[in-house]
């Protein structure tokens, strides 16, 4: 029985994205269209149909993926432990001195080979 419910829901799921397609295309042309218009109203119309094509992406099966997919990795983040202020600035000093140690290496290799290259061709 859900296998049916699925099928007629996958079925469904072209119309709503070529709803989605339609929204977006009124969206680009109508912005166009309505160039002498006021910015303030465009944009407010441009969020708007960016609001009810979201809606409608979101009922689809792969929308409803993305969805699960977002309130999974806002619970990832919240584990994450964040660096303190500290060890942010110890950090951030030691990628800047291994870049300083590395471009003074790369100058002196390089003015080196430029050397031996001009005796060779003086």
């Amino acid at each position: 029985m859900s296998t049916k419910a699925e099928l007629n829901d996958n079925r469904f799921d072209v119309v709503k994205w070529v709803v989605v397609a339609l929204l977006v295309s009124v969206g680009v042309f109508g912005d166009s269209y309505f160039s002498a218009e006021p910015v303030l109203y465009r944009a407010v119309a441009l969020v708007v149909l960016g609001l009810v094509a979201g809606f409608v992406a979101l009922q689809t099966s792969k929308g409803k993926a993305f969805w699960a997919l977002l309130k999974e990795a806002r619970i990832e983040i919240r584990k994450v432990v964040w660096p303190t202020r500290p060890e942010t600035i110890q950090t951030t000093m030691i990628v800047v001195a291994v870049v300083l140690v590395m471009a003074l290496i790369l100058w002196g290799l390089d003015t080196f080979l430029g050397w031996i290259i001009s005796q060779f061709i003086g």
